[in-house]
Protein backbone atom coordinates (compact mmCIF):
# COMPACT_ATOMS: atom_id res chain seq x y z
CA UNK A 1 0.00 0.00 0.00
CA UNK A 2 1.31 3.41 -0.88
CA UNK A 3 1.97 5.88 1.90
CA UNK A 4 3.92 8.57 0.11
CA UNK A 5 1.77 11.42 -1.14
CA UNK A 6 2.66 14.11 -3.62
CA UNK A 7 2.48 17.60 -2.24
CA UNK A 8 3.81 16.74 1.19
CA UNK A 9 6.93 18.55 2.43
CA UNK A 10 10.08 17.40 0.65
CA UNK A 11 11.81 14.76 2.74
CA UNK A 12 15.43 14.89 3.76
CA UNK A 13 15.68 11.61 1.85
CA UNK A 14 16.70 13.85 -1.04
CA UNK A 15 20.04 14.23 0.73
CA UNK A 16 20.29 10.65 2.02
CA UNK A 17 23.25 9.91 -0.23
CA UNK A 18 25.06 12.99 1.07
CA UNK A 19 24.37 12.05 4.68
CA UNK A 20 25.62 8.53 4.05
CA UNK A 21 28.74 9.85 2.35
CA UNK A 22 29.45 12.23 5.23
CA UNK A 23 29.02 9.45 7.79
CA UNK A 24 31.32 7.05 5.96
CA UNK A 25 33.97 9.78 5.70
CA UNK A 26 34.17 10.22 9.47
CA UNK A 27 37.62 9.19 10.68
CA UNK A 28 37.30 6.40 13.22
CA UNK A 29 40.20 5.82 15.58
CA UNK A 30 41.66 2.31 15.62
CA UNK A 31 40.86 0.14 18.61
CA UNK A 32 44.35 0.48 19.99
CA UNK A 33 46.39 -2.11 21.82
CA UNK A 34 44.13 -4.67 23.55
CA UNK A 35 46.85 -5.14 26.14
CA UNK A 36 45.96 -1.67 27.49
CA UNK A 37 42.25 -2.42 27.83
CA UNK A 38 42.30 -4.01 31.33
CA UNK A 39 44.10 -1.03 32.88
CA UNK A 40 41.79 1.42 31.10
CA UNK A 41 38.73 -0.54 32.23
CA UNK A 42 39.98 -0.52 35.82
CA UNK A 43 40.51 3.25 35.71
CA UNK A 44 37.09 3.80 34.10
CA UNK A 45 35.36 1.78 36.82
CA UNK A 46 37.24 3.65 39.53
CA UNK A 47 36.28 7.02 38.04
CA UNK A 48 32.67 5.90 37.65
CA UNK A 49 32.51 5.03 41.34
CA UNK A 50 34.01 8.40 42.27
CA UNK A 51 31.57 10.25 40.00
CA UNK A 52 28.57 8.15 41.08
CA UNK A 53 28.15 7.31 37.40
CA UNK A 54 26.44 4.53 35.48
CA UNK A 55 27.83 3.63 32.04
CA UNK A 56 25.31 2.77 29.32
CA UNK A 57 26.35 1.37 25.93
CA UNK A 58 24.37 0.56 22.82
CA UNK A 59 24.80 -2.85 21.21
CA UNK A 60 26.43 -1.23 18.16
CA UNK A 61 29.32 0.22 20.14
CA UNK A 62 32.87 -1.15 19.98
CA UNK A 63 33.31 -4.49 21.79
CA UNK A 64 35.65 -3.01 24.41
CA UNK A 65 33.08 -0.29 25.18
CA UNK A 66 30.32 -2.87 25.60
CA UNK A 67 32.59 -4.90 27.87
CA UNK A 68 33.24 -2.00 30.25
CA UNK A 69 29.62 -0.75 30.42
CA UNK A 70 27.24 -1.40 33.30
CA UNK A 71 24.31 -1.91 30.91
CA UNK A 72 24.31 -2.83 27.22
CA UNK A 73 21.15 -2.89 25.13
CA UNK A 74 18.92 -1.24 22.58
CA UNK A 75 17.33 2.20 22.82
CA UNK A 76 14.22 1.01 24.69
CA UNK A 77 16.12 -0.97 27.30
CA UNK A 78 18.63 1.83 27.84
CA UNK A 79 15.85 4.43 28.07
CA UNK A 80 14.31 2.44 30.90
CA UNK A 81 17.65 2.24 32.68
CA UNK A 82 18.22 5.97 32.23
CA UNK A 83 14.81 6.71 33.73
CA UNK A 84 15.38 4.63 36.87
CA UNK A 85 19.15 4.45 37.50
CA UNK A 86 20.00 5.62 41.05
CA UNK A 87 23.34 7.16 40.05
CA UNK A 88 23.64 10.94 39.74
CA UNK A 89 25.60 10.77 36.46
CA UNK A 90 24.85 8.87 33.26
CA UNK A 91 27.63 8.32 30.75
CA UNK A 92 26.03 7.35 27.46
CA UNK A 93 28.18 5.44 25.01
CA UNK A 94 25.96 5.78 22.00
CA UNK A 95 24.90 8.68 19.82
CA UNK A 96 23.54 12.14 20.56
CA UNK A 97 19.81 11.41 20.43
CA UNK A 98 20.30 8.66 23.01
CA UNK A 99 22.10 10.99 25.40
CA UNK A 100 19.37 13.60 24.88
CA UNK A 101 16.75 10.96 25.68
CA UNK A 102 18.53 10.10 28.92
CA UNK A 103 18.63 13.78 29.90
CA UNK A 104 14.94 14.22 29.11
CA UNK A 105 13.99 11.22 31.25
CA UNK A 106 16.36 12.18 34.10
CA UNK A 107 16.62 15.99 33.98
CA UNK A 108 18.14 16.20 37.45
CA UNK A 109 21.10 14.02 36.47
CA UNK A 110 24.33 14.88 34.70
CA UNK A 111 24.45 13.17 31.29
CA UNK A 112 27.79 12.83 29.50
CA UNK A 113 28.42 11.89 25.86
CA UNK A 114 32.13 11.05 25.41
CA UNK A 115 32.19 12.34 21.82
CA UNK A 116 29.86 15.13 20.69
CA UNK A 117 30.42 14.19 17.03
CA UNK A 118 28.45 10.97 17.57
CA UNK A 119 25.38 11.85 15.52
CA UNK A 120 22.83 9.84 13.53
CA UNK A 121 22.04 9.98 9.82
CA UNK A 122 18.47 8.85 10.51
CA UNK A 123 17.83 11.55 13.12
CA UNK A 124 19.26 14.07 10.66
CA UNK A 125 16.69 13.08 8.03
CA UNK A 126 13.99 15.32 9.52
CA UNK A 127 14.17 18.72 11.21
CA UNK A 128 11.67 20.17 13.63
CA UNK A 129 10.71 22.79 11.03
CA UNK A 130 9.92 20.05 8.51
CA UNK A 131 7.84 18.19 11.07
CA UNK A 132 5.84 21.31 11.94
CA UNK A 133 5.12 21.89 8.27
CA UNK A 134 4.09 18.25 7.82
CA UNK A 135 1.77 18.43 10.84
CA UNK A 136 0.17 21.60 9.49
CA UNK A 137 -0.75 19.71 6.32
CA UNK A 138 -2.40 16.95 8.39
CA UNK A 139 -4.29 18.65 11.24
CA UNK A 140 -5.46 16.22 13.89
CA UNK A 141 -3.04 13.45 12.91
CA UNK A 142 -1.21 11.51 15.61
CA UNK A 143 2.56 11.86 15.32
CA UNK A 144 4.61 8.76 16.14
CA UNK A 145 8.35 9.41 16.12
CA UNK A 146 11.02 6.76 16.18
CA UNK A 147 13.37 7.33 19.08
CA UNK A 148 16.12 8.04 16.52
CA UNK A 149 15.16 11.73 16.43
CA UNK A 150 16.27 14.96 18.05
CA UNK A 151 14.75 16.23 21.28
CA UNK A 152 13.03 19.03 19.34
CA UNK A 153 11.31 16.52 17.05
CA UNK A 154 10.24 14.41 20.02
CA UNK A 155 8.72 17.54 21.56
CA UNK A 156 6.45 17.88 18.49
CA UNK A 157 5.37 14.23 18.73
CA UNK A 158 2.52 12.44 20.46
CA UNK A 159 4.36 9.16 20.89
CA UNK A 160 7.90 7.90 20.56
CA UNK A 161 8.75 4.29 19.80
CA UNK A 162 11.71 2.00 19.28
CA UNK A 163 11.98 -0.93 16.90
CA UNK A 164 11.24 -3.12 19.92
CA UNK A 165 7.82 -1.63 20.68
CA UNK A 166 6.83 0.23 17.49
CA UNK A 167 4.12 -2.28 16.65
CA UNK A 168 2.56 -1.95 20.11
CA UNK A 169 2.66 1.84 19.89
CA UNK A 170 0.92 1.88 16.49
CA UNK A 171 -1.72 -0.56 17.75
CA UNK A 172 -2.35 1.69 20.78
CA UNK A 173 -3.49 4.56 18.53
CA UNK A 174 -7.25 4.47 17.79
CA UNK A 175 -7.89 3.04 14.33
CA UNK A 176 -9.87 6.07 13.22
CA UNK A 177 -6.88 8.41 13.67
CA UNK A 178 -4.40 9.23 10.94
CA UNK A 179 -0.81 8.45 11.94
CA UNK A 180 2.21 10.38 10.74
CA UNK A 181 5.18 8.03 11.21
CA UNK A 182 8.74 9.32 11.09
CA UNK A 183 11.49 9.28 10.12
CA UNK A 184 12.38 5.73 9.00
CA UNK A 185 10.45 4.66 5.91
CA UNK A 186 11.49 1.00 6.05
CA UNK A 187 10.32 0.60 9.63
CA UNK A 188 7.12 2.41 8.66
CA UNK A 189 6.48 0.09 5.73
CA UNK A 190 7.06 -2.96 7.93
CA UNK A 191 4.63 -1.56 10.51
CA UNK A 192 1.98 -1.20 7.83
CA UNK A 193 2.46 -4.83 6.94
CA UNK A 194 2.26 -6.26 10.47
CA UNK A 195 -0.47 -3.97 11.85
CA UNK A 196 -2.68 -3.61 8.78
CA UNK A 197 -2.76 0.14 9.44
CA UNK A 198 -2.39 2.80 6.76
CA UNK A 199 0.42 5.13 7.82
CA UNK A 200 1.64 8.37 6.32
CA UNK A 201 5.39 7.84 6.30
CA UNK A 202 8.34 10.23 6.18
CA UNK A 203 11.01 9.26 3.66
CA UNK A 204 13.97 8.99 6.00
CA UNK A 205 16.47 6.19 6.40
CA UNK A 206 19.48 5.00 8.36
CA UNK A 207 22.42 4.94 5.98
CA UNK A 208 23.70 1.67 7.48
CA UNK A 209 20.45 -0.28 7.39
CA UNK A 210 19.43 1.15 4.03
CA UNK A 211 22.69 -0.24 2.68
CA UNK A 212 21.73 -3.82 3.57
CA UNK A 213 20.03 -4.98 0.39
CA UNK A 214 17.96 -8.00 -0.57
CA UNK A 215 20.81 -9.35 -2.67
CA UNK A 216 23.04 -9.45 0.44
CA UNK A 217 20.50 -11.61 2.22
CA UNK A 218 19.81 -13.77 -0.80
CA UNK A 219 23.51 -14.52 -1.30
CA UNK A 220 24.02 -15.59 2.28
CA UNK A 221 20.74 -17.48 2.31
CA UNK A 222 21.99 -19.58 -0.60
CA UNK A 223 25.31 -20.22 1.11
CA UNK A 224 23.83 -20.85 4.57
CA UNK A 225 20.47 -22.50 3.79
CA UNK A 226 19.96 -23.89 7.28
CA UNK A 227 20.64 -20.68 9.20
CA UNK A 228 18.02 -18.59 10.94
CA UNK A 229 17.81 -15.08 9.49
CA UNK A 230 17.62 -12.12 11.91
CA UNK A 231 16.66 -8.84 10.22
CA UNK A 232 16.28 -5.38 11.73
CA UNK A 233 13.11 -3.61 10.47
CA UNK A 234 15.14 -0.54 9.43
CA UNK A 235 16.82 -2.60 6.71
CA UNK A 236 16.04 -1.70 3.12
CA UNK A 237 15.54 -5.38 2.33
CA UNK A 238 12.83 -6.19 4.88
CA UNK A 239 9.83 -6.64 2.58
CA UNK A 240 11.74 -8.77 0.07
CA UNK A 241 13.23 -10.87 2.85
CA UNK A 242 9.85 -11.72 4.31
CA UNK A 243 8.65 -12.88 0.92
CA UNK A 244 11.83 -14.80 0.02
CA UNK A 245 12.80 -16.42 3.31
CA UNK A 246 9.41 -17.14 4.85
CA UNK A 247 9.49 -18.74 8.30
CA UNK A 248 13.28 -18.60 8.49
CA UNK A 249 13.21 -14.79 8.52
CA UNK A 250 12.67 -13.05 11.84
CA UNK A 251 12.16 -9.27 11.85
CA UNK A 252 13.50 -8.16 15.22
CA UNK A 253 14.85 -5.20 17.15
CA UNK A 254 18.45 -5.42 18.32
CA UNK A 255 17.33 -6.58 21.76
CA UNK A 256 14.89 -8.96 20.10
CA UNK A 257 17.75 -10.54 18.15
CA UNK A 258 19.67 -11.24 21.34
CA UNK A 259 16.66 -12.79 23.06
CA UNK A 260 15.82 -14.90 20.01
CA UNK A 261 19.38 -16.20 19.65
CA UNK A 262 19.52 -17.12 23.34
CA UNK A 263 16.38 -19.26 23.24
CA UNK A 264 16.60 -20.65 19.70
CA UNK A 265 17.66 -24.26 19.19
CA UNK A 266 19.45 -23.24 15.98
CA UNK A 267 23.22 -22.97 16.03
CA UNK A 268 23.75 -20.75 12.98
CA UNK A 269 22.34 -17.28 12.30
CA UNK A 270 22.53 -14.68 9.55
CA UNK A 271 22.37 -11.17 10.97
CA UNK A 272 21.10 -8.16 9.03
CA UNK A 273 21.88 -5.11 11.12
CA UNK A 274 24.90 -3.07 12.26
CA UNK A 275 27.79 -5.44 12.87
CA UNK A 276 28.47 -4.21 16.42
CA UNK A 277 25.74 -6.51 17.69
CA UNK A 278 27.78 -9.60 16.76
CA UNK A 279 29.93 -9.15 19.87
CA UNK A 280 26.91 -9.15 22.17
CA UNK A 281 25.28 -12.06 20.37
CA UNK A 282 28.44 -14.13 20.80
CA UNK A 283 28.55 -13.33 24.52
CA UNK A 284 24.87 -14.03 25.13
CA UNK A 285 24.68 -17.18 23.00
CA UNK A 286 28.10 -18.83 23.26
CA UNK A 287 28.81 -21.73 20.95
CA UNK A 288 26.49 -20.41 18.26
CA UNK A 289 27.63 -18.97 14.95
CA UNK A 290 26.65 -15.45 13.80
CA UNK A 291 27.38 -14.24 10.27
CA UNK A 292 26.69 -10.66 9.10
CA UNK A 293 24.91 -10.54 5.75
CA UNK A 294 26.86 -7.36 4.98
CA UNK A 295 30.23 -6.98 6.70
CA UNK A 296 30.32 -3.30 5.70
CA UNK A 297 27.21 -2.47 7.74
CA UNK A 298 29.20 -0.28 10.12
CA UNK A 299 27.92 2.91 11.76
CA UNK A 300 30.89 5.23 12.02
CA UNK A 301 29.06 7.36 14.58
CA UNK A 302 28.72 4.35 16.89
CA UNK A 303 32.43 3.67 16.66
CA UNK A 304 33.63 7.15 17.64
CA UNK A 305 33.71 6.50 21.38
CA UNK A 306 36.89 4.80 22.58
CA UNK A 307 37.99 3.68 26.03
CA UNK A 308 40.24 6.74 26.21
CA UNK A 309 37.35 9.09 25.41
CA UNK A 310 35.13 7.35 27.96
CA UNK A 311 37.86 7.66 30.60
CA UNK A 312 38.39 11.34 29.78
CA UNK A 313 34.65 12.06 29.94
CA UNK A 314 34.59 10.70 33.48
CA UNK A 315 37.89 12.29 34.46
CA UNK A 316 36.94 15.80 33.27
CA UNK A 317 33.13 15.58 33.53
CA UNK A 318 32.68 16.22 29.78
CA UNK A 319 30.76 16.51 27.52
CA UNK A 320 27.55 17.43 29.29
CA UNK A 321 24.28 17.12 27.41
CA UNK A 322 21.50 19.62 28.07
CA UNK A 323 17.99 19.99 26.67
CA UNK A 324 15.99 23.23 27.04
CA UNK A 325 13.41 22.88 29.80
CA UNK A 326 10.37 23.56 27.60
CA UNK A 327 11.54 21.13 24.91
CA UNK A 328 12.33 18.46 27.48
CA UNK A 329 8.93 18.78 29.14
CA UNK A 330 7.06 18.20 25.88
CA UNK A 331 9.39 15.45 24.69
CA UNK A 332 9.14 13.64 28.02
CA UNK A 333 5.44 12.97 27.52
CA UNK A 334 6.06 11.20 24.20
CA UNK A 335 8.90 9.16 25.72
CA UNK A 336 6.93 8.21 28.82
CA UNK A 337 4.13 6.96 26.59
CA UNK A 338 6.71 4.86 24.72
CA UNK A 339 8.04 3.31 27.93
CA UNK A 340 4.57 2.69 29.36
CA UNK A 341 3.21 0.87 26.31
CA UNK A 342 5.72 -1.97 26.07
Amino acid sequence: MSSFKAGEPPSARDSAAERASEARAIPVAPAGDPATFPALAEEIHRLARERDAVILAHSYERPEIQDVADHVGDSLMLSRVAATAPQSTIVFCGVSFMAETAKILSPEKTVLLPDLAAGCSLADSITVEQLRQWKAQHPGAVVVSYVNTTAAVKAESDYCCTSGNARAVIEAVPRDRQILFLPDMFLGMWLERVTGRKLTIWLGECHVHAGIRAEDVERWHREEPGAELLVHPECGCTSQVIEAAGDQAHILSTEGMVAFAERSKADSFLVATEVGILHRLALKAPGKRFVPVNREAVCQYMKLITLEKLRDALRHNVYQIDVPTDVAARARLALERMIAIA
